[in-house]
């Protein structure tokens, strides 16, 4: 439950990322990420899901805001939107769950 409320509230403030809003609001932004990332990482560890985890590390990396990763502002833009869109687009994805014979 947490996750879902965790994706869907990135995936909004990724998305109001395409407007011009005042700098200090990306630097929420990165905190934020850094945040909501590190929480779902440690919550798929608990679950064993090694490629997610991985994922949402690199991602909280790539947010982080101590070290600016400088893009520019039109590939941070698509970097929102694919973030956003893959966050809305894995809660109603459900896991492969092996079944051990």
């Amino acid at each position: 439950m947490i996750h879902t409320v965790i994706k869907i509230s990135l995936a909004i403030l990724f998305f109001l990322c395409l407007l011009h809003m005042p700098y200090g609001y990306y630097q929420f932004v990165r905190f934020s990420a850094l945040v909501g990332f590190t929480i779902l990482a440690y919550q798929i560890m608990k679950n064993e899901n090694k490629t997610e985890m991985i994922i949402y590390i690199g991602l909280a990396i790539l947010f982080q805001p101590l070290i600016k990763i400088a893009l520019g502002r039109e590939i941070w833009n698509i970097v929102d939107v694919i973030v956003g869109l893959g966050l809305l687009i894995s809660i109603f994805i459900k896991p492969k769950t092996s079944v051990k014979e």
